[in-house]
């Protein structure tokens, strides 16, 4: 299997190399972010994406936007990068596990300088102590990854047909992903695996992102419209959905790609399991349930002249949430790095990047 890398340091580790996800398929093109502007850039519209991956393309962003600073004494430093992280935090509220990376990066940077782990004059130590925190946190992410999917795997059968939403493979995350990741390594393990990909509109990462990097994988995938999700479990087609999260709330409601709540409601009907896989920097202990997570409203003209095919009315009101959520009495199980946990949840002692208790 051929898998993806998503996000990484550019060859001279002076910026934030990213594969371009507006391009494909059509295009495999790989951008290096040099600025905070450029990186801004590139999470607003979803150059970059994925909870995961976001979060670590911010943490890599801090480190890319002292560049201009590193003449300036750490106080200096310290500041203009708080100043930083409140500008790429505003870029997608949705997904906790941006605000994570970059409470993290800051805290780094205010523990080096108060205890005077860092002298006062000496940014390039500051700076390489954050570059280094940055690519722990892609290395960690990568390791979440691999044991969300041994999990993952575990409930995955051989010759499963498994329905998937939006994207959450390798091109989500800094590792091999985290819904899709049970399919690579049930895949790995010698299963064989059918995967159909809801189309996930209005911008279509389904079909542009799921199917271009499981087909590059080797792994049958199909593509179908989001209306078709529930048919297709009607005429008996589908063994298991899994999807991802962009935030978890401590009752176990979670935020995902719009589209997953009706998925969830379908499966529930036609007794099919539904599964939620994510990483434990995806769960926030600080919700408690899902109509408490800020969900993010995208333009208008995604839906009415996405890809610059207009396809409806110039001046037609638009409703286009990013996110629903799915209550959690609606899903089977959840599925972070550290194991399956079933409902009732209970996930309130968790910190993100630390063992999760499950209550029931």
């Amino acid at each position: 299997m051929e898998i993806v890398q998503a996000v990484r340091w550019s060859d001279d580790g002076d910026g934030v190399r990213i594969i371009d996800q507006r391009q494909l398929p059509a295009r495999e093109t790989t951008r290096d972010l040099r600025t905070i502007d450029d990186v801004c850039e590139a999470i607003r519209t979803l150059a970059v994406r994925g909870a995961p991956a976001i979060g670590i393309a911010g943490a890599m962003g801090l480190v890319v936007s002292m560049r201009s600073s590193k003449d300036a004494s750490t106080d200096v430093l310290v500041a203009n990068l708080r100043v930083a992280g409140d500008r790429i935090r505003g870029t997608r509220p949705t997904a906790v596990n941006l605000g994570w990376a970059l409470d993290r990066m800051l805290r780094v940077a205010a523990e080096s300088t108060t205890a005077g782990a860092v002298d006062a004059t000496d940014s390039a130590t500051l700076i390489a102590r954050l570059k280094r925190e940055a690519t722990d946190i892609l290395d960690e992410d990568r390791a979440m990854c691999r044991r969300i999917g041994e999990h993952g795997a575990t409930m995955i059968g051989d010759g499963a047909r498994v329905l998937t939403h939006c994207n959450t493979g390798a091109l989500a995350t800094g590792g091999i992903g985290t819904a899709l990741a049970a399919v690579y390594v049930a895949v790995e393990q010698g299963k064989r695996v059918e995967v159909f990909a809801d189309e996930t509109r209005p911008l279509l990462q389904g079909s542009r992102l799921t199917a271009w990097e499981l087909t590059r994988a080797g792994i049958p995938v199909t593509v179908l419209v989001d209306g078709a999700a529930a048919s297709l479990m009607r005429a008996g087609r589908v063994d298991l959905c899994i999807v991802g999260a962009d935030r978890v709330a401590t009752n176990g409601d979670v935020a995902n790609k719009v589209g997953t709540y009706g998925l969830a409601i379908a499966a529930k009907h036609h007794g099919i399991p539904f599964v939620v896989a994510a990483p434990s920097t995806t769960f926030d202990p600080h919700t408690t349930r899902g109509e408490d997570i800020l969900i993010e409203q995208r333009g208008a003209d995604e839906v009415r002249c996405g890809f610059g095919v207009q396809t409806a009315p110039a001046a037609v009101d638009v409703y286009n949430p990013a996110f629903d959520v799915t209550p959690g009495h609606m899903i089977t199980a959840i599925v972070n790095e550290h194991g399956i946990y079933n409902p009732p949840f209970n996930f309130s002692r968790v910190e993100p990047g630390h063992s999760v208790r499950a209550d029931g």
